[in-house]
């Protein structure tokens, strides 16, 4: 069951304290740039963390500025669709609300207040305005992915340089992976996965576990690896089945 620290009272909270009742994941952004979208991305996190443990979410973006430009950079960035938080008089009575907002911004008073640290960085060559471009936009995703979203994060060159080499390393090794016998995901790493995404959004502790299925000895078949990586994948949405099918 997801646990998600509150702000505003310092404890943590269910993110839904109703059993497969409906939550509101409410993102506050204004203006384009990396904290704005890191902010988003936290938001799809906890919607598609909620999913997978059966709770269905409604994700809502509430905002000023650049409503446009952010809902732009959200899709090419894979995560859901946010509806317009103008719209909430339409809401079907939502057992928990979510509030996703920058550390420094005020929220509103009802539900849990979600903090999430400054992110700065370059986006000026992103993949997240539709202009034609070569970058990946996986490669930014992992980037913001990779650092506790209580900490602040730089995107520099190395950072993108390293989510860069990881992505390419990790769908390399799912594609090789595929070429043999499907296993399922066995019970233990299955439990890692969750406990770590429902222990307050933990992504980076997922991470970890990635890289200790990659390079864990030979006595985790290939086929259980690949399914480990897609499952973890349901929640990361980094495309890790991206070369499925490319030469060897």
């Amino acid at each position: 069951m997801l646990r998600i620290m509150d702000a505003r009272t310092g404890e943590p909270a269910l993110a839904a304290p109703v059993r497969r009742g409906l939550t509101r994941v409410e993102a506050h952004a204004s203006g384009y740039g990396a904290a704005s979208l890191r902010v988003l991305l936290v938001a799809d996190l906890l919607v598609r963390a909620l999913e997978l443990g059966g709770t269905p979410a409604w994700l809502l973006l509430t905002g000023d500025r650049d409503q446009a430009e952010l809902r732009a950079g959200a899709t090419a960035l894979g995560m859901h669709p946010f509806e317009d938080g103008r719209d909430l008089a339409a809401g079907v009575g939502e057992a928990q609300v979510l509030h996703v907002v920058s550390a420094y911004a005020p929220s509103p008073d009802d539900g849990v207040r979600i903090a999430v640290a400054p992110a700065e960085g370059d986006l000026s060559g992103a993949p997240t305005r539709g202009a034609a471009t070569d970058a990946d936009p996986a490669v930014l995703r992992l980037a913001l992915l990779s650092a506790p979203r209580t900490e602040p994060l730089r995107l520099d060159a190395t950072a993108l340089a390293e989510a860069h080499d990881t992505l390419a390393r990790w769908r390399r090794a799912v594609a090789d992976w595929a070429r043999q016998p499907s296993r399922p995901v066995p019970e233990s790493l299955r439990g890692r996965l969750r406990t770590a995404w429902e222990d307050d959004l933990d992504v980076p502790e997922v991470l970890r576990v990635l890289r200790w299925v990659r390079d864990a000895g030979p006595e985790l078949p290939a086929g259980a690896r690949f399914e480990t990586y897609a499952y973890a994948d349901r929640l990361l949405g980094l495309e890790l089945t991206h070369d499925l099918g490319a030469p060897a």
